[in-house]
Parts: C-alpha cells; structure tokens; sequence
C-alpha cells in the first residue's frame, strides 16, 4: 500500500470506539459515557471475555445528530412559548 493512502486510512476514525473515544470526543468524561449507554441513549455492544463497551462510529453520530434535533426542538418549544 503506498504511503499516501495508508496516512489516510491512519487518520480516519475506527469503526468502533472505546468509552474513553466517545467521552473524547464529546468532551465528557468517562463515567459520563458509560452512562449514556448504560441507559440506552447511545447504542453499544460488548465485546470480549470481559465485556468491553465499544460504540460504532455511526452510533456517535446518530447520538449527536439527536442532540441537535433535540435541541432544535427545544428552542423552538421556547420561542413559540415567549411568543
């Protein structure tokens, strides 16, 4: 594989992401991300003999693109209220 191309590979995101990469990357920490799957609000499997938590990069961004919707709708909510 030339060199240009394995770089590329080397930057993007793996497909799966540890607990400690999604509190990185939401800038949480990581009880703070055990917690969203523990409750369901951000999709994870286990891995493993011990059970390792591993969240599809696809997931993450499913979660974060709620959180914008969810958002939205909450200051859309508050605007219509103040109206």
């Amino acid at each position: 594989m030339p060199n240009g191309a394995n770089r590329c590979q080397n930057s993007r995101m793996p497909r799966f992401l540890t607990l400690a990469d999604v509190a990185e990357q939401l800038q949480i920490n990581s009880p703070q991300a055990y917690a969203l799957v523990r409750s369901g609000e951000l999709k994870a499997i286990q891995v493993g003999g011990r059970g390792q938590w591993r969240i599809e990069e696809k997931m993450l961004e499913q979660y974060i693109e709620e959180r914008y919707a969810e958002a939205s709708r909450m200051i859309e909510e508050a605007k219509s209220k103040s109206s």
